[in-house]
Protein backbone atom coordinates (compact mmCIF):
# COMPACT_ATOMS: atom_id res chain seq x y z
CA UNK A 1 0.00 0.00 0.00
CA UNK A 2 1.36 3.41 -0.95
CA UNK A 3 1.72 6.14 1.67
CA UNK A 4 -1.02 8.16 -0.08
CA UNK A 5 -3.43 5.22 -0.09
CA UNK A 6 -2.68 4.47 3.56
CA UNK A 7 -3.29 8.10 4.50
CA UNK A 8 -6.68 8.05 2.73
CA UNK A 9 -7.70 4.77 4.37
CA UNK A 10 -6.51 5.97 7.77
CA UNK A 11 -8.52 9.17 7.43
CA UNK A 12 -11.64 7.06 6.84
CA UNK A 13 -10.96 4.94 9.95
CA UNK A 14 -10.10 8.00 12.03
CA UNK A 15 -13.36 9.67 10.97
CA UNK A 16 -15.36 6.92 12.68
CA UNK A 17 -13.20 6.98 15.82
CA UNK A 18 -13.41 10.79 15.99
CA UNK A 19 -17.09 10.52 16.92
CA UNK A 20 -15.93 9.22 20.29
CA UNK A 21 -12.70 11.26 20.26
CA UNK A 22 -14.76 14.43 19.86
CA UNK A 23 -16.62 13.56 23.05
CA UNK A 24 -13.21 13.30 24.75
CA UNK A 25 -12.05 16.55 23.16
CA UNK A 26 -15.06 18.53 24.37
CA UNK A 27 -15.86 16.68 27.61
CA UNK A 28 -16.77 19.36 30.12
CA UNK A 29 -16.12 22.13 27.55
CA UNK A 30 -19.16 24.09 28.72
CA UNK A 31 -21.49 22.74 31.41
CA UNK A 32 -25.20 23.20 31.98
CA UNK A 33 -26.64 25.85 32.30
CA UNK A 34 -24.13 26.81 29.55
CA UNK A 35 -23.53 30.33 30.86
CA UNK A 36 -20.13 31.87 31.56
CA UNK A 37 -21.52 33.26 34.83
CA UNK A 38 -22.27 29.76 36.20
CA UNK A 39 -19.77 28.85 38.92
CA UNK A 40 -18.92 25.47 37.38
CA UNK A 41 -18.01 27.15 34.08
CA UNK A 42 -15.39 29.31 35.76
CA UNK A 43 -13.02 26.38 36.34
CA UNK A 44 -12.84 24.60 32.99
CA UNK A 45 -10.56 22.32 30.97
CA UNK A 46 -10.49 19.41 33.41
CA UNK A 47 -9.22 16.56 31.22
CA UNK A 48 -5.91 15.94 29.48
CA UNK A 49 -4.41 19.38 30.12
CA UNK A 50 -0.67 19.42 29.33
CA UNK A 51 0.68 22.62 30.89
CA UNK A 52 3.98 24.43 30.22
CA UNK A 53 6.84 22.72 32.12
CA UNK A 54 7.67 25.82 34.16
CA UNK A 55 4.15 25.99 35.50
CA UNK A 56 3.67 22.23 35.85
CA UNK A 57 6.46 22.23 38.43
CA UNK A 58 4.29 24.50 40.63
CA UNK A 59 1.01 22.57 40.39
CA UNK A 60 -0.43 19.06 40.26
CA UNK A 61 -0.99 19.07 36.49
CA UNK A 62 1.42 17.55 33.99
CA UNK A 63 3.35 18.61 30.93
CA UNK A 64 3.29 15.20 29.19
CA UNK A 65 1.28 12.05 28.44
CA UNK A 66 2.95 8.64 28.17
CA UNK A 67 1.16 5.83 26.32
CA UNK A 68 2.34 2.23 26.02
CA UNK A 69 0.49 -0.60 24.29
CA UNK A 70 1.27 -3.79 22.40
CA UNK A 71 0.99 -4.30 18.67
CA UNK A 72 1.57 -7.12 16.19
CA UNK A 73 2.51 -5.34 12.95
CA UNK A 74 2.90 -7.22 9.72
CA UNK A 75 6.00 -6.85 7.55
CA UNK A 76 6.29 -3.38 6.06
CA UNK A 77 3.52 -1.94 8.26
CA UNK A 78 3.16 1.81 8.75
CA UNK A 79 1.95 3.57 11.87
CA UNK A 80 -0.19 6.70 11.61
CA UNK A 81 -0.58 8.87 14.71
CA UNK A 82 -2.88 11.85 15.18
CA UNK A 83 -2.52 14.02 18.28
CA UNK A 84 -5.63 16.10 18.96
CA UNK A 85 -6.07 18.87 21.49
CA UNK A 86 -7.81 22.18 22.07
CA UNK A 87 -5.94 25.47 21.88
CA UNK A 88 -7.54 27.95 24.30
CA UNK A 89 -8.45 31.16 22.47
CA UNK A 90 -9.07 34.07 24.83
CA UNK A 91 -11.99 36.26 23.75
CA UNK A 92 -12.32 39.91 24.80
CA UNK A 93 -15.53 41.91 24.27
CA UNK A 94 -15.25 45.52 23.07
CA UNK A 95 -17.85 48.26 22.48
CA UNK A 96 -17.63 50.81 19.66
CA UNK A 97 -16.88 54.39 20.73
CA UNK A 98 -18.40 57.42 18.97
CA UNK A 99 -14.98 58.22 17.47
CA UNK A 100 -14.77 54.74 15.90
CA UNK A 101 -12.41 53.26 18.48
CA UNK A 102 -13.17 50.43 20.87
CA UNK A 103 -13.39 50.07 24.66
CA UNK A 104 -13.06 46.72 26.43
CA UNK A 105 -16.26 45.98 28.41
CA UNK A 106 -17.44 43.17 30.73
CA UNK A 107 -20.44 42.48 28.48
CA UNK A 108 -22.21 43.62 25.35
CA UNK A 109 -26.01 43.38 25.52
CA UNK A 110 -27.71 42.57 22.20
CA UNK A 111 -31.31 41.66 21.36
CA UNK A 112 -30.72 37.92 21.06
CA UNK A 113 -27.63 37.38 23.23
CA UNK A 114 -25.30 38.83 25.85
CA UNK A 115 -21.64 38.64 24.81
CA UNK A 116 -19.11 38.17 27.62
CA UNK A 117 -15.36 37.38 27.83
CA UNK A 118 -14.73 33.67 27.39
CA UNK A 119 -12.06 31.11 26.52
CA UNK A 120 -13.00 29.32 23.30
CA UNK A 121 -11.48 25.98 22.31
CA UNK A 122 -9.96 25.66 18.83
CA UNK A 123 -9.24 22.12 17.67
CA UNK A 124 -5.63 21.38 16.72
CA UNK A 125 -4.18 18.25 15.10
CA UNK A 126 -0.62 16.99 14.77
CA UNK A 127 -0.05 14.09 12.34
CA UNK A 128 2.91 11.73 12.29
CA UNK A 129 3.25 8.84 9.81
CA UNK A 130 6.23 6.49 10.04
CA UNK A 131 7.16 2.93 9.04
CA UNK A 132 7.07 0.66 12.07
CA UNK A 133 10.66 -0.46 11.41
CA UNK A 134 11.76 3.16 11.81
CA UNK A 135 10.36 3.22 15.36
CA UNK A 136 12.82 0.58 16.58
CA UNK A 137 15.89 1.89 18.35
CA UNK A 138 15.83 5.65 18.90
CA UNK A 139 12.41 6.00 17.27
CA UNK A 140 10.94 9.17 15.77
CA UNK A 141 10.77 12.64 17.30
CA UNK A 142 8.34 15.12 15.77
CA UNK A 143 8.32 18.70 17.16
CA UNK A 144 5.35 20.92 16.40
CA UNK A 145 4.65 24.66 16.70
CA UNK A 146 1.52 26.80 16.70
CA UNK A 147 2.28 30.54 16.46
CA UNK A 148 0.55 33.29 18.41
CA UNK A 149 -2.36 34.81 16.53
CA UNK A 150 -4.88 37.62 16.99
CA UNK A 151 -8.17 38.05 15.14
CA UNK A 152 -11.10 40.41 15.35
CA UNK A 153 -14.74 39.98 14.33
CA UNK A 154 -17.34 42.78 14.19
CA UNK A 155 -20.48 42.58 16.32
CA UNK A 156 -23.62 43.82 14.57
CA UNK A 157 -26.98 44.69 16.09
CA UNK A 158 -30.36 43.70 14.65
CA UNK A 159 -30.24 46.67 12.23
CA UNK A 160 -26.81 45.63 10.91
CA UNK A 161 -24.90 48.44 12.63
CA UNK A 162 -21.46 47.75 14.13
CA UNK A 163 -21.82 48.08 17.91
CA UNK A 164 -18.60 46.37 18.94
CA UNK A 165 -16.14 43.65 18.14
CA UNK A 166 -14.72 40.42 19.52
CA UNK A 167 -10.95 40.36 19.95
CA UNK A 168 -9.60 36.79 19.97
CA UNK A 169 -6.01 35.91 20.82
CA UNK A 170 -4.16 32.60 20.76
CA UNK A 171 -0.77 32.27 22.44
CA UNK A 172 2.18 30.36 21.04
CA UNK A 173 2.25 26.61 21.65
CA UNK A 174 5.22 24.26 21.24
CA UNK A 175 5.24 20.52 21.71
CA UNK A 176 6.87 17.24 20.74
CA UNK A 177 5.59 13.78 19.80
CA UNK A 178 8.01 10.90 20.47
CA UNK A 179 7.32 7.46 19.02
CA UNK A 180 9.40 4.35 19.65
CA UNK A 181 8.96 0.58 19.68
CA UNK A 182 10.75 -2.38 21.22
CA UNK A 183 10.41 -6.01 20.20
CA UNK A 184 9.41 -8.36 23.04
CA UNK A 185 10.45 -11.93 23.68
CA UNK A 186 7.70 -14.45 23.12
CA UNK A 187 6.03 -16.88 20.72
CA UNK A 188 4.84 -14.13 18.39
CA UNK A 189 6.39 -10.97 16.93
CA UNK A 190 5.04 -8.38 19.34
CA UNK A 191 6.22 -4.81 19.83
CA UNK A 192 5.70 -2.50 22.76
CA UNK A 193 4.76 0.87 21.25
CA UNK A 194 5.56 4.00 23.27
CA UNK A 195 3.99 7.34 22.37
CA UNK A 196 4.83 10.44 24.39
CA UNK A 197 3.24 13.86 23.89
CA UNK A 198 5.00 16.77 25.61
CA UNK A 199 4.29 20.45 26.02
CA UNK A 200 7.69 22.11 25.47
CA UNK A 201 6.47 25.70 25.70
CA UNK A 202 9.00 28.01 27.33
CA UNK A 203 6.33 30.23 28.92
CA UNK A 204 6.90 31.07 32.59
CA UNK A 205 4.41 32.52 35.10
CA UNK A 206 4.46 36.34 35.37
CA UNK A 207 6.40 37.78 38.28
CA UNK A 208 4.41 38.04 41.47
CA UNK A 209 1.39 36.06 40.20
CA UNK A 210 2.51 32.65 41.41
CA UNK A 211 0.86 29.50 40.06
CA UNK A 212 -1.95 31.08 38.02
CA UNK A 213 -3.79 28.38 36.09
CA UNK A 214 -5.84 30.93 34.18
CA UNK A 215 -2.64 32.49 32.81
CA UNK A 216 -1.16 29.09 31.92
CA UNK A 217 -4.13 27.70 29.99
CA UNK A 218 -3.58 29.63 26.71
CA UNK A 219 -0.11 28.07 26.57
CA UNK A 220 -1.40 24.53 27.30
CA UNK A 221 -2.57 21.57 25.25
CA UNK A 222 -6.15 20.93 26.44
CA UNK A 223 -8.04 17.59 26.31
CA UNK A 224 -5.02 15.96 24.65
CA UNK A 225 -5.48 12.48 23.20
CA UNK A 226 -4.05 10.19 20.51
CA UNK A 227 -5.44 8.18 17.61
CA UNK A 228 -3.05 5.50 16.29
CA UNK A 229 -3.61 3.20 13.32
CA UNK A 230 -1.64 0.36 11.69
CA UNK A 231 -1.67 -0.16 7.94
CA UNK A 232 -1.20 -3.91 8.45
CA UNK A 233 -1.43 -5.82 11.71
CA UNK A 234 -3.28 -5.29 14.97
CA UNK A 235 -3.08 -3.93 18.50
CA UNK A 236 -3.77 -5.99 21.60
CA UNK A 237 -6.49 -5.05 24.05
CA UNK A 238 -5.14 -3.63 27.30
CA UNK A 239 -8.14 -4.90 29.29
CA UNK A 240 -8.68 -8.29 27.65
CA UNK A 241 -5.37 -9.46 26.12
CA UNK A 242 -4.66 -13.07 25.14
CA UNK A 243 -3.30 -15.18 27.99
CA UNK A 244 0.25 -15.26 26.61
CA UNK A 245 0.41 -11.43 26.57
CA UNK A 246 -0.99 -10.65 30.03
CA UNK A 247 2.43 -10.20 31.61
CA UNK A 248 3.61 -7.86 28.86
CA UNK A 249 0.40 -5.82 29.07
CA UNK A 250 0.77 -5.51 32.84
CA UNK A 251 4.30 -4.15 32.33
CA UNK A 252 3.10 -1.31 30.08
CA UNK A 253 3.30 2.18 31.64
CA UNK A 254 0.45 4.56 30.90
CA UNK A 255 0.73 7.94 32.57
CA UNK A 256 -2.13 10.48 32.42
CA UNK A 257 -3.82 8.54 29.60
CA UNK A 258 -5.29 5.10 28.79
CA UNK A 259 -5.30 3.27 25.41
CA UNK A 260 -8.31 1.28 24.17
CA UNK A 261 -9.20 -0.38 20.90
CA UNK A 262 -11.34 1.98 18.83
CA UNK A 263 -13.32 1.99 15.61
CA UNK A 264 -15.64 -0.77 14.46
CA UNK A 265 -16.13 -3.72 16.86
CA UNK A 266 -14.17 -6.74 15.69
CA UNK A 267 -11.26 -4.71 14.35
CA UNK A 268 -8.02 -4.14 16.26
CA UNK A 269 -5.98 -1.88 13.97
CA UNK A 270 -6.94 1.39 15.68
CA UNK A 271 -6.27 2.71 19.20
CA UNK A 272 -7.60 5.74 21.06
CA UNK A 273 -5.41 6.84 23.97
CA UNK A 274 -7.54 9.08 26.14
CA UNK A 275 -7.22 11.01 29.42
CA UNK A 276 -10.69 9.64 30.23
CA UNK A 277 -10.94 5.92 31.04
CA UNK A 278 -12.94 4.14 28.33
CA UNK A 279 -13.72 0.56 27.38
CA UNK A 280 -12.65 -1.10 24.12
CA UNK A 281 -14.60 0.07 21.07
CA UNK A 282 -16.45 2.94 22.80
CA UNK A 283 -19.37 4.37 20.85
CA UNK A 284 -21.73 7.31 21.05
CA UNK A 285 -25.28 6.33 22.01
CA UNK A 286 -27.33 6.22 18.77
CA UNK A 287 -30.21 7.95 20.55
CA UNK A 288 -28.11 11.03 21.35
CA UNK A 289 -29.43 13.97 19.32
CA UNK A 290 -26.15 15.90 19.46
CA UNK A 291 -23.28 17.02 21.67
CA UNK A 292 -24.33 18.51 25.01
CA UNK A 293 -20.72 18.86 26.28
CA UNK A 294 -21.66 18.12 29.88
CA UNK A 295 -19.79 15.52 31.94
CA UNK A 296 -21.75 12.21 31.99
CA UNK A 297 -23.94 13.51 29.10
CA UNK A 298 -27.35 12.56 30.55
CA UNK A 299 -29.14 13.62 27.40
CA UNK A 300 -32.76 13.48 28.54
CA UNK A 301 -32.23 15.42 31.77
CA UNK A 302 -29.98 18.00 30.11
CA UNK A 303 -32.38 18.52 27.21
CA UNK A 304 -35.36 19.00 29.54
CA UNK A 305 -33.52 21.36 31.89
CA UNK A 306 -32.01 23.35 29.02
CA UNK A 307 -35.41 23.81 27.42
CA UNK A 308 -36.68 25.07 30.79
CA UNK A 309 -34.14 27.93 31.04
CA UNK A 310 -35.61 31.42 31.06
CA UNK A 311 -35.31 33.61 27.97
CA UNK A 312 -32.73 35.77 29.75
CA UNK A 313 -30.65 32.70 30.69
CA UNK A 314 -30.79 31.50 27.08
CA UNK A 315 -29.62 34.92 25.86
CA UNK A 316 -26.57 34.69 28.09
CA UNK A 317 -25.86 31.09 27.02
CA UNK A 318 -26.03 32.07 23.34
CA UNK A 319 -23.54 34.84 23.98
CA UNK A 320 -21.20 32.60 25.98
CA UNK A 321 -20.11 30.31 23.16
CA UNK A 322 -21.21 29.19 19.70
CA UNK A 323 -21.39 25.59 20.90
CA UNK A 324 -23.53 26.63 23.87
CA UNK A 325 -25.84 28.49 21.46
CA UNK A 326 -26.17 25.32 19.38
CA UNK A 327 -27.19 23.37 22.51
CA UNK A 328 -29.92 25.93 23.27
CA UNK A 329 -31.27 25.66 19.72
CA UNK A 330 -31.11 21.86 19.88
CA UNK A 331 -33.13 21.72 23.11
CA UNK A 332 -35.68 24.25 21.85
CA UNK A 333 -36.25 22.45 18.54
CA UNK A 334 -36.14 18.81 19.68
CA UNK A 335 -39.33 16.93 18.66
CA UNK A 336 -41.18 15.10 21.44
CA UNK A 337 -40.61 11.71 19.79
CA UNK A 338 -36.82 12.28 19.74
CA UNK A 339 -36.85 13.26 23.42
CA UNK A 340 -38.84 10.11 24.20
CA UNK A 341 -36.16 7.98 22.57
CA UNK A 342 -33.70 9.26 25.20
CA UNK A 343 -35.80 7.70 27.96
CA UNK A 344 -33.80 4.48 28.31
CA UNK A 345 -32.54 1.99 25.74
CA UNK A 346 -31.83 -1.76 25.59
CA UNK A 347 -28.20 -2.37 24.61
CA UNK A 348 -28.24 -6.18 24.38
CA UNK A 349 -30.77 -8.95 23.97
CA UNK A 350 -30.48 -12.62 24.82
CA UNK A 351 -31.28 -15.28 22.25
CA UNK A 352 -34.45 -17.15 23.21
CA UNK A 353 -36.05 -20.36 21.97
CA UNK A 354 -39.36 -19.71 20.23
CA UNK A 355 -41.38 -20.34 17.11
CA UNK A 356 -39.73 -20.11 13.72
CA UNK A 357 -40.05 -16.49 12.54
CA UNK A 358 -41.60 -17.79 9.34
CA UNK A 359 -44.29 -19.86 11.02
CA UNK A 360 -47.87 -18.82 11.72
CA UNK A 361 -47.14 -19.03 15.45
CA UNK A 362 -44.67 -16.18 15.14
CA UNK A 363 -47.13 -13.76 13.53
CA UNK A 364 -48.92 -11.43 15.96
CA UNK A 365 -52.65 -11.62 16.12
CA UNK A 366 -54.69 -8.60 14.93
CA UNK A 367 -55.50 -7.68 18.52
CA UNK A 368 -51.88 -8.04 19.69
CA UNK A 369 -51.70 -4.39 20.73
CA UNK A 370 -54.98 -4.58 22.55
CA UNK A 371 -53.64 -7.54 24.53
CA UNK A 372 -50.70 -5.44 25.73
CA UNK A 373 -48.01 -6.48 23.24
CA UNK A 374 -47.46 -3.04 21.77
CA UNK A 375 -45.65 -2.02 18.61
CA UNK A 376 -42.71 0.29 17.91
CA UNK A 377 -43.72 3.58 16.35
CA UNK A 378 -41.97 5.08 13.31
CA UNK A 379 -39.10 6.25 15.55
CA UNK A 380 -38.51 2.78 17.03
CA UNK A 381 -40.07 3.69 20.40
CA UNK A 382 -41.78 0.72 22.04
CA UNK A 383 -45.16 1.62 23.54
CA UNK A 384 -46.41 -1.30 25.67
CA UNK A 385 -49.84 -1.07 27.26
CA UNK A 386 -48.97 -3.35 30.18
CA UNK A 387 -45.77 -3.87 32.23
CA UNK A 388 -43.24 -6.13 30.52
CA UNK A 389 -42.65 -8.04 33.78
CA UNK A 390 -44.96 -9.21 36.53
CA UNK A 391 -44.53 -6.89 39.54
CA UNK A 392 -45.99 -9.56 41.81
CA UNK A 393 -43.01 -11.81 41.08
CA UNK A 394 -40.78 -9.46 43.10
CA UNK A 395 -42.57 -10.43 46.29
CA UNK A 396 -40.52 -13.62 46.66
CA UNK A 397 -37.17 -11.81 46.87
CA UNK A 398 -35.52 -10.09 49.84
CA UNK A 399 -32.10 -8.56 49.02
CA UNK A 400 -31.08 -8.40 52.69
CA UNK A 401 -31.93 -12.07 53.41
CA UNK A 402 -31.37 -13.88 50.11
CA UNK A 403 -28.19 -15.88 49.73
CA UNK A 404 -26.29 -17.43 46.84
CA UNK A 405 -23.81 -20.33 46.76
CA UNK A 406 -20.30 -19.34 45.59
CA UNK A 407 -17.52 -21.95 45.52
CA UNK A 408 -19.62 -24.20 47.72
CA UNK A 409 -20.20 -21.51 50.37
CA UNK A 410 -23.35 -19.55 51.16
CA UNK A 411 -22.90 -15.80 50.56
CA UNK A 412 -25.33 -13.10 51.65
CA UNK A 413 -25.54 -9.77 53.48
CA UNK A 414 -22.52 -9.38 55.77
CA UNK A 415 -20.32 -11.93 53.96
CA UNK A 416 -16.75 -10.90 53.19
CA UNK A 417 -15.45 -11.55 49.67
CA UNK A 418 -12.39 -10.87 47.53
CA UNK A 419 -13.10 -9.12 44.22
CA UNK A 420 -12.01 -10.51 40.85
CA UNK A 421 -13.81 -8.40 38.18
CA UNK A 422 -14.43 -10.20 34.89
CA UNK A 423 -12.43 -8.62 32.09
CA UNK A 424 -15.06 -9.16 29.43
CA UNK A 425 -17.96 -7.52 31.22
CA UNK A 426 -16.62 -4.71 33.35
CA UNK A 427 -14.93 -1.36 33.01
CA UNK A 428 -11.41 -0.23 33.83
CA UNK A 429 -12.45 1.38 37.10
CA UNK A 430 -13.72 -1.95 38.46
CA UNK A 431 -10.47 -3.60 37.38
CA UNK A 432 -8.62 -1.31 39.80
CA UNK A 433 -10.43 -3.18 42.60
CA UNK A 434 -9.03 -6.59 41.67
CA UNK A 435 -7.80 -8.29 44.84
CA UNK A 436 -9.55 -5.87 47.21
CA UNK A 437 -11.85 -7.22 49.90
CA UNK A 438 -15.47 -6.15 50.25
CA UNK A 439 -18.59 -6.73 52.33
CA UNK A 440 -21.78 -7.97 50.67
CA UNK A 441 -24.67 -5.60 51.38
CA UNK A 442 -27.40 -7.31 49.36
CA UNK A 443 -28.13 -10.16 46.93
CA UNK A 444 -30.16 -8.89 43.98
CA UNK A 445 -32.04 -10.74 41.22
CA UNK A 446 -32.78 -9.14 37.85
CA UNK A 447 -35.75 -9.85 35.60
CA UNK A 448 -33.63 -12.12 33.40
CA UNK A 449 -32.80 -14.43 36.30
CA UNK A 450 -29.30 -13.07 36.87
CA UNK A 451 -27.84 -12.65 40.35
CA UNK A 452 -25.78 -9.63 41.43
CA UNK A 453 -23.94 -8.89 44.66
CA UNK A 454 -24.10 -5.32 45.97
CA UNK A 455 -20.89 -4.64 47.91
CA UNK A 456 -18.94 -1.94 49.71
CA UNK A 457 -15.15 -2.06 49.54
CA UNK A 458 -13.36 -2.48 52.86
CA UNK A 459 -11.19 0.51 53.69
CA UNK A 460 -13.36 2.86 51.63
CA UNK A 461 -13.79 6.02 53.77
CA UNK A 462 -17.13 6.66 52.06
CA UNK A 463 -18.59 3.20 52.78
CA UNK A 464 -21.01 4.46 55.45
CA UNK A 465 -22.33 7.14 53.11
CA UNK A 466 -22.76 4.54 50.35
CA UNK A 467 -24.82 2.38 52.73
CA UNK A 468 -27.02 5.28 53.75
CA UNK A 469 -27.66 6.24 50.13
CA UNK A 470 -27.85 2.69 48.77
CA UNK A 471 -25.08 3.40 46.27
CA UNK A 472 -23.14 0.16 45.96
CA UNK A 473 -20.75 -1.53 43.57
CA UNK A 474 -22.12 -4.59 41.81
CA UNK A 475 -20.42 -7.86 40.90
CA UNK A 476 -21.64 -11.23 39.71
CA UNK A 477 -21.10 -14.32 41.90
CA UNK A 478 -18.31 -15.68 39.67
CA UNK A 479 -16.39 -12.40 40.17
CA UNK A 480 -15.90 -12.91 43.92
CA UNK A 481 -14.17 -15.40 46.21
CA UNK A 482 -15.75 -15.97 49.66
CA UNK A 483 -13.49 -15.27 52.64
CA UNK A 484 -13.52 -16.53 56.18
CA UNK A 485 -14.87 -13.91 58.57
CA UNK A 486 -11.41 -13.39 60.03
CA UNK A 487 -9.49 -13.50 56.74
Amino acid sequence: MTLTAFAAETEERFALARQVADAVLFEGYVLYPYRASAAKNRLRWQFGVLVPPAWGAECEEHDFQHTECLMEPKAGATLSVEVRFLHARRRTVQRTRPDGGFDTVPELDLDDRVLVPWDEGVEERVEVIAPVDLLLGDGVTHPFHRPAREDTAPVLDAAGRTVGRLLRRREEINGTVRLSARELDGPYRTLRLTAVVENTNGWTPPEGRGADRDAALPHSLVATHLLMALSAGSFLSMTDPPEWARGAVAACRNLHTWPVLAGEPGRADLVLSSPIILEDHPAIAPESPGALYDATEIDEILALRTAALTDEEKREARGTDERAAAVIELADSMPAEVLERLHGAVRSLREVTGPDPGSDLAAPSPDFTAQGGGFPDEYGVQRPDTPWWDPASDAGFDPTRDRVVVDGRSVGKGSRVELHPGLRRTDAQDIFLRGRTAVVEAVLHDVDGGVHLAVTVEGDPGADIRREQGRYLYFQPDEVTPLEDGA
